[in-house]
C-alpha cells in the first residue's frame, strides 16, 4: 500500500461507497488478552516507591540556566533593585521581561516518576492504565477510515458536509485564505442557508489570515463564526493557550480529525513540496461524542453559548467493531493527557515504536524513556519533517536534540520529499494513536489538542504500512553526519534552544 495513495486498503462496499472497516470482530468491553499472560511472564509490579527511584529527565546545566532565564522571579528581583537605584527605563524593561516570562510559562509539566517498564502494551493493565490515567475510556462500536493526503480527505469531508441533516461543528487551528478555504466556505454557507446549524470555532492566531472574502461567505450564509482566545489586554494571562485541534463533526455522529487544517497547502497527494504530506481519519460511532464535547466546552468558553439537543448529541448506534479512545488535552487541567499516553506507550513497548511527527522536540523525560526503550531491545524509529520543515524554531531544536538518541541507536528519519505534517505512533503492532498533537512542549503544555487511540492489530498494521511506505521519501540521520554539522547550524540551534519550551 502506498502512503500517498488515498484511503487505506482494507475496505468493504456499502451503499455504493467505499469505506474502511478496520478490525474483524467487535471486542469485549475490555480486551482479555491471552498474549498478555504469554508475554507478561516475569513482569510484576514493583513494591518499591517510585519516588525512591532515579527520576527520568534530569536537567542539564544548560536546561536549568535556560529555565532560570525565563523564570519571572529573577526579573522581578532585578526590577526592585533597579527601582532602588532609580534606573527607571531599565526597571520598566526588566518588569516587562518578567511579565512576559510569567505569561509564557508552561501550564503543564511531564511526569518524572512512575515511568518504569513494568507491564507490556499487550496487557490489560496497559489498556486500563491508559484509560485511567487520561480519564478517557475506550468506547466500543466504532468504524475508522484512514485518509491519506488532501486528495482523499478533503473530498470525504466535503461529502460529509453536503450530507448533513442537522448540524456541523468545526474547531480548527488553521483556516487560511485560498481555493480550499473558499470551497469549504461555500459548502458550509449552503448548509447554513438550508437551515443546518453551522458553528465554526477558529483559533485567533492560527486562522488570522482567513481573509475577508471567506468570512463574508460564511457569515453571509448564516454560519456562526467565533474566535478562540483573541489577544486582549484582559486575557493576556491566556494568550499562549491556543486551540490546535482540527475537528469536523457532522450531525454529532460522524467526525474527521488529524493533522490537516483547511488550506491550499494540503491539496493533492504529496507529490511535490507544494503538497503537504498529512493524514485525517473519519470516525463513525460513539467515539465522536468526546470530540463534540471538546468543541462544546471551548465554544461555551468563547461565546457563552451552551450547545444542546439532538442536533448535536443524537443517539448513536454502533457503526463498527472498534474500541476507540478519544483524548482531549488541555493546559487547563495542569497536565497533558496526550503526553501521558505517549510516555506510557513508550515505557510499556516491548518490540517496536514507530513515531511520525513533524515537530519532534522531546523534553528530557521523553529522551530518557526513548533511550531506555532502545536499551531493552525495542526497535525505535522516529520520522520527522526534514529540510521542508516550515517551523524554524521546531526544526533547529529538534536537530539539536538528536545527539543522545542517535548515540543510543534510535533510528531518526528525515522526510525530505515535502512537508510531513501527520502525527502518528504505532507500538508493538497493537496500539496506535493519530491526532493533532505534535511531539513538543507547545502541544503538551500550551495547546488544546485531541488524539484518537486504538487498540487493534488491523489498525496498527495499516499505520505501520503507511510509516514504512513513507520511508521512501526519507533520509536516515547518521551519528557522524550529525556530529559534523557546521558552525552555522550549531549557532542557530543555540539560539533556538533559548525558546525550546515554546517550540
Amino acid at each position: 500500500m502506498s502512503a500517498t495513495g488515498g484511503r487505506a486498503t482494507v475496505t468493504s462496499m456499502a451503499d455504493g461507497h467505499r469505506t474502511t472497516r478496520l478490525g474483524r470482530r467487535r471486542p469485549k468491553s475490555r480486551p482479555r488478552l491471552r498474549s498478555a499472560l504469554r508475554h507478561g511472564r516475569g513482569w510484576r509490579l514493583s513494591r518499591i516507591d517510585p519516588r525512591r527511584r532515579t527520576p527520568k529527565g534530569i536537567l542539564t546545566f544548560w536546561a536549568r540556566a535556560r529555565r532560570l532565564l525565563w523564570s519571572w522571579w529573577p526579573w522581578s528581583l532585578l526590577f526592585v533593585w533597579l527601582m532602588s537605584r532609580q534606573e527607571w527605563w531599565w526597571a520598566v524593561g526588566s518588569a516587562a521581561i518578567g511579565l512576559f516570562s510569567y505569561l509564557i510559562a508552561p501550564a503543564a509539566a511531564p511526569p518524572r516518576y512512575g515511568l518504569d517498564h513494568e507491564f507490556p502494551v499487550e496487557s490489560e493493565e496497559f489498556v486500563q492504565t491508559v484509560a485511567g490515567a487520561s480519564g478517557a475510556p475506550f468506547l466500543p462500536g466504532n468504524a475508522i477510515t484512514m485518509l491519506n493526503n488532501g486528495d482523499a480527505f478533503y473530498p470525504a469531508m466535503l461529502e460529509a458536509i453536503d450530507a448533513a441533516d442537522a448540524s456541523i461543528t468545526i474547531e480548527s487551528y488553521i483556516y487560511w485564505a485560498g481555493d480550499i478555504g473558499r470551497t469549504f466556505a461555500a459548502a458550509l454557507a449552503r448548509q447554513a442557508t438550508a437551515g443546518r446549524r453551522v458553528k465554526i470555532l477558529l483559533d485567533a492566531i492560527g486562522s488570522a489570515t482567513i481573509g475577508a472574502e471567506i468570512l463574508k461567505t460564511l457569515e453571509g450564509g448564516g454560519c456562526h463564526v467565533a474566535w478562540y482566545n483573541p489577544i486582549r489586554w484582559y486575557s493576556l494571562g491566556r494568550f499562549n493557550n491556543r486551540t490546535h485541534r482540527k475537528s469536523l463533526i457532522v450531525d454529532g455522529s460522524v467526525a474527521f480529525t488529524g493533522g490537516a487544517g483547511i488550506a491550499d497547502q494540503w491539496r493533492g497527494n504529496a507529490r511535490s513540496p507544494d503538497e503537504w504530506r498529512d493524514m485525517q481519519i473519519r470516525i463513525e460511532g460513539p467515539a465522536v461524542v468526546p470530540l463534540q464535547s471538546g468543541f462544546a466546552h471551548n465554544w461555551q468558553q468563547t461565546t457563552g453559548e451552551l450547545i444542546s439537543g439532538e442536533a448535536y448529541y443524537p443517539v448513536i448506534e454502533d457503526a463498527g467493531p472498534l474500541q476507540v479512545q478519544t483524548l482531549l488535552s488541555s493546559p487547563e487541567t495542569g497536565s497533558s493527557s496526550v503526553r501521558t499516553m505517549y510516555y506510557l506507550s513508550i515505557v510499556c513497548a516491548r518490540r517496536s515504536i514507530y513515531i511520525a511527527n513533524p515537530y519532534f522536540v522531546p523534553d528530557p523525560v521523553a529522551i530518557d524513556t526513548l533511550i531506555a526503550a532502545k536499551q531493552r531491545g525495542v526497535d525505535v524509529r522516529i520520522m520527522v519533517s526534514g529540510i521542508r520543515n516550515d517551523n524554524w524554531l521546531a526544526r533547529h531544536n529538534s536537530v539539536r536534540l538528536f545527539g543522545r538518541l542517535l548515540e543510543a541507536g534510535v533510528e531518526i528519519l528525515e522526510y525530505n520529499h515535502t512537508m510531513l505534517h501527520h502525527k502518528t505512533m504505532v507500538v508493538d503492532g497493537r496500539w496506535t494513536t493519530i491526532g493533532t498533537a505534535n511531539f513538543d512542549n507547545r502541544s503538551f503544555a500550551h495547546n488544546e489538542e485531541s488524539n484518537i487511540g486504538i487498540f487493534d492489530r488491523g489498525v496498527a498494521g495499516q499505520l505501520r504500512a503507511i510509516f514504512v511506505a513513507d520511508t521512501v521519501g526519507c533520509q536516515r540521520v547518521e551519528w557522524e553526519t550529525w556530529r559534523r554539522r557546521g558552525a552555522w547550524a550549531r549557532a542557530q540551534e543555540i539560539l533556538a534552544s533559548l525558546f525550546q519550551e515554546q517550540a
